[in-house]
């Protein structure tokens, strides 16, 4: 896998999405983990507008994301579209920081920022057209090296941001960072991005927009999204249960909730390379089955757990397990409309918020009729129910040799 992304590596689309991406990365790791506290905390908003304001706000990105990738689709080039998202991200960060207002904030994380969003899954597809000539394996090893770029952002930024505004009264420097990070990543794909070729527009009538929205609605693509989706909520039940069962049933501290956190994240980023070497040996599909056993498995034994050390002791299966189930979807998920980069791209925004829906869901159902352990149990549950329905789909294809 190594001389593969070093290959790869030497194409400047793929270097420079590489980079591209972890900018990206950059401002959404330099801002989300405060954004709940400038927009509540400084700005003022009231606790249930602002939850309803962050769902909107996915909802849109979701809709944006699908439409750019139709958009990318039929008009053959990702660099025009990424230079227009990337402004937006840039206009928006910088709005919050140079109007520091409930409308401001409202505007940027209602409008400006959702668009800005819709950048992974160009890059993504840019990536892909790219990496097509090199094989179905290659391509996977080469998305799990931009993906481990975004993971990477993830383990250096925040904490450097944290304590780069830890002697000051506000964190909404956070957001001049990232729109600084905008501007440098603006700056990157204009100069040293080529400009490529999507798909061949000629296919003008499967290019429209109801009929590219008709395809993610067929059952064929959207059973193996929910299989997926299903799968990937266990990501975000474990975003919110496992900070609550540190500080309760494992009886630990937030200095804990810190350090394991950072821990796993810093092993996601080796596993994730990891994983697309494994791709080589296994089908993508039994990779994705066998990660998600994994991660249901640390989903278990978080559920049990009742001391800090426990929580310490999982985080290897745990980073293992979740570089699986972050990086792998990617390659599948494309898969699904191969033919349409753009589109198939798309579907990794869709997945997301399909994902952190279900998850919601998941949480507000365990908490009601267990604790916070015994919705680690439910949302085992659920990925073990995506990988069911995965197998269900795909395993006999997978088998023959052949994908949807």
């Amino acid at each position: 896998m190594s001389s593969s992304l070093l290959f790869a590596m030497r194409n400047p689309v793929i270097r420079t999405s590489v980079l591209a991406i972890f900018l990206f990365g950059f401002s959404g790791a330099a801002t989300s983990p405060f954004q709940s506290v400038v927009g509540i905390t400084e700005l003022g908003l009231s606790d249930g507008f602002y939850s309803a304001l962050i769902f909107v706000a996915a909802l849109v990105n979701v809709t944006v994301s699908v439409t750019v990738g139709i958009v990318a689709d039929r008009v053959g080039n990702y660099r025009k579209l990424m230079l227009a998202v990337i402004l937006s991200g840039a206009i928006g960060y910088g709005l919050v920081y140079a109007l520091p207002a409930k409308t401001s904030f409202v505007i940027a994380t209602l409008a400006l920022l959702p668009v800005h969003g819709a950048l992974n899954s160009l890059l993504f597809a840019n990536v892909r057209t790219a990496a097509n000539s090199m094989g179905g394996k290659d391509a996977a090893a080469v998305n799990s090296g931009v993906r481990a770029a975004i993971s990477l952002s993830w383990v250096l930024v925040p904490g450097l941001v944290g304590f780069v505004l830890s002697a000051r009264g506000s964190l909404l420097p956070a957001y001049l960072l990232a729109s600084l990070g905008c501007l440098a990543n603006l700056l990157l794909v204009f100069f040293l991005l080529p400009a490529r070729r999507g798909v061949d527009p000629i296919f003008s009538k499967r290019l429209s927009y109801l009929a590219s929205l008709a395809e993610i609605l067929s059952p064929r693509v959207l059973a193996r999204i929910v299989a997926v989706a299903l799968i990937c909520s266990t990501l975000h039940v474990n975003a919110a249960v496992l900070p609550l069962i540190v500080t309760d049933a494992a009886g630990g501290s937030p200095t804990d909730i810190g350090i394991v956190v950072g821990a796993v994240a810093l092993l996601e980023v080796i596993f994730i390379l990891v994983w697309g070497r494994i791709q080589y040996h296994i089908h993508h599909v039994d990779a994705l089955a066998l990660g998600t056993a994994i991660y249901v498995v640390y989903m278990a034994l978080l559920g049990f757990s009742s001391r800090p050390w426990h929580i310490y002791a999982l985080t290897l299966i745990s980073g293992f397990g979740a570089a699986a189930l972050i990086s792998i979807p990617i390659t599948y998920l494309q898969d699904l409309i191969a033919d349409r980069p753009g589109l198939g791209s798309s579907l990794i925004a869709v997945n997301i918020f399909l994902g952190g829906a279900l998850s919601a869901a998941l949480f507000a159902l365990g908490t009601r009729i267990s604790d916070y352990s015994g919705t680690a149990l439910l949302g085992a549950a659920a990925g073990i129910a995506g990988c069911a329905l995965l197998l269900f789909l795909d395993g006999a294809r997978r088998r023959a040799g052949s994908m949807p």
